[in-house]
């Protein structure tokens, strides 16, 4: 077994993953919706849920679905063509998780510090 092999393996396992989590955890989400939906009988809070569950999914999906796309084209097909096409696809997956983790939080990343000081430790206790 060569080195292309084994990354061609990884590439797709990584791919595998990706695709299950996608469908996994919209599955998940859509179950955890309808349990929440006939349990609370809360419609609004329900779908919240729902978007944010999917919206998970669909983020840590995207973060796997990179890694297999850096592996193929880096380990595989090592070419100025490929890395490029690698820079946009990672470019534009990147640029995907970081609207759905906006739209998750409702938030700007840079105001994350300011909001929620009480999760990061003080400078004096590290």
């Amino acid at each position: 077994m060569d080195i292309k092999h084994t990354a061609e393996l990884f590439g797709s396992g990584f791919e595998l993953a990706g695709i299950i989590v996608l469908v996994f955890g919209s599955i998940l989400a859509f179950g955890r919706y309808v349990v929440t939906l006939i349990r609370f009988r809360d419609g609004p809070a329900a779908f919240r849920g729902l978007r944010l569950y999917v919206g998970r999914s669909i983020v840590l999906g995207l973060e796997l679905l990179i890694a297999a796309d850096i592996i193929r084209s880096v380990a595989i097909e090592p070419t100025f063509a490929s890395v490029g096409v690698l820079g946009l696809i990672v470019l534009i997956r990147t640029f995907l998780s970081w609207s759905l983790e906006v739209e998750i939080n409702g938030e700007w990343p840079w105001q994350r510090s300011r909001f929620h000081k009480s999760e990061f430790p003080d400078k004096n206790e590290l």
